[in-house]
C-alpha cells in the first residue's frame, strides 16, 4: 500500500512514541533492567512496582522486537496522516491504558503463570493500530505467489504475527489486549472518537517537543501538524462542483509534487481531487487538505 511519502512528514506523535520506544530499549537493555519493566502479579501487586504501568509500555525485551516493533510503529504513520495529530494522540493514550488495564485484569485471573511477567513494548499501541489499519486503509495492489492471493498489506500482517509470537504467551496476551483497545476504539466506547485535547494542550507539546519535531521540517509546520484535524473520507469520493474560493493563496497554481500528492493519498483522498486541490492551494498541503474537507462537507 501507498504509505505516503518517506520520514515522519505530518505525523509528530509517531516519531516521538517510535523515538521514546528506541531510546528507551536501548538504555535500559544495555543496563540489563529489561525485567525490572515488565507486568508481573508478583510485582504489581504485590511489591507495588507501579513505575511498570509505564515502563512496560516502551521497552521491548530485545533487538528483534525493536526493530519489529519500530517498524510497525513507522508504518502506521499513515494512520496519524489521516486523522490528524490531535486525535491520533488521543488514540495512542485510549490504546496504551486499556491494553493495561486488560493486561493487569489477566495477571489477576491467572495469578501471573509466567514467573517473568509479560513482555514489555508497546503491543497495545501496535496491534490496536492493526484493527484500523484493517477496516481503514485500503488495499492498493494485489498480488500471487505460488498461487496464494497477497496484496500490499499482506507483509504488514506477516510483521505483525512476527511481533505476536516472538515471546509466545508473554506476547500474545498483550497482542490480544491490543486487539481488543483498537476495537474498542473503533466502536467508539466512551464516546472516545469524540475527544480530542484543547488547543492550548497540544500547542504546549509542540513547544516541548519542538526540537526533535523540527528536525526534517520547520517549527511552524510542526506546531500547526499537531493540532491539525483531518478525518477519514471514503476513497474515490466525487466531488460536485470546484473547491471553494475562500482561504486560497494568491497568486497562479503551480505544479504539485508526487510527494505532495501521496500525502493526500495516503490520508485517503481521491488522486485527482488531491491534485486539483494542490493546484489551487500553490503547494500548501495544509491549505489543500482543508479545501479537501470543505468541499467534501457540502
Amino acid at each position: 500500500m501507498n504509505a505516503g511519502p518517506a520520514g515522519f512528514h505530518n505525523a509528530p506523535v509517531t516519531k516521538v512514541v517510535s523515538f521514546t520506544c528506541c531510546v528507551a530499549s536501548i538504555i535500559i537493555g544495555m543496563q540489563g533492567g529489561v525485567a525490572s519493566c515488565s507486568l508481573s502479579y508478583q510485582a504489581i501487586v504485590q511489591k507495588l512496582h507501579l513505575w511498570r504501568l509505564i515502563t512496560s509500555g516502551f521497552v521491548f525485551s530485545s533487538t528483534p522486537e525493536l526493530m519489529c516493533g519500530v517498524y510497525l510503529l513507522y508504518y502506521f504513520r499513515v494512520l496519524e496522516r489521516q486523522i490528524g495529530s490531535n486525535k491520533h494522540l488521543v488514540f495512542v493514550l485510549f490504546s496504551m491504558i486499556f491494553t493495561t488495564m486488560c493486561e493487569l485484569i489477566s495477571l489477576v485471573m491467572f495469578k501471573d503463570p509466567i514467573s517473568s511477567g509479560l513482555a514489555p513494548g508497546p503491543y497495545g499501541l501496535i496491534f490496536s493500530s492493526f484493527v484500523l489499519f484493517f477496516y481503514d486503509i485500503p488495499v492498493s495492489k494485489r498480488f500471487r505467489i505460488f498461487n496464494i492471493q497477497l496484496s500490499d498489506k499482506s507483509f504488514v500482517y506477516f510483521a505483525g504475527l512476527q511481533l505476536l509470537l516472538s515471546s509466545w504467551k508473554l506476547s500474545f496476551i498483550p497482542g490480544v489486549c491490543g486487539v481488543l483497545a483498537g476495537f474498542s476504539y473503533r466502536l467508539n466506547v466512551f464516546c472516545i472518537r469524540r475527544i480530542k485535547f484543547p488547543e492550548v494542550v497540544a500547542s504546549t507539546v509542540a513547544r516541548i517537543f519542538s526540537p526533535l519535531l523540527s528536525r526534517g521540517q520547520s517549527n511552524s509546520g510542526s506546531r500547526r501538524n499537531i493540532t491539525t484535524e483531518i478525518v477519514n473520507p471514503t476513497l474515490g469520493r466525487q466531488f460536485q462542483g470546484g473547491f471553494p474560493a475562500s482561504a486560497l493563496p494568491l497568486g497562479p497554481p503551480v505544479a504539485p509534487t508526487e510527494e505532495a500528492i501521496s500525502t493526500l493519498v495516503s490520508m485517503g483522498f481521491d488522486r485527482n481531487l488531491s491534485t486539483r486541490a494542490l493546484e489551487q492551494a500553490r503547494y500548501d498541503i495544509t491549505v489543500a487538505t482543508n479545501l479537501l474537507l470543505e468541499a467534501q462537507s457540502h
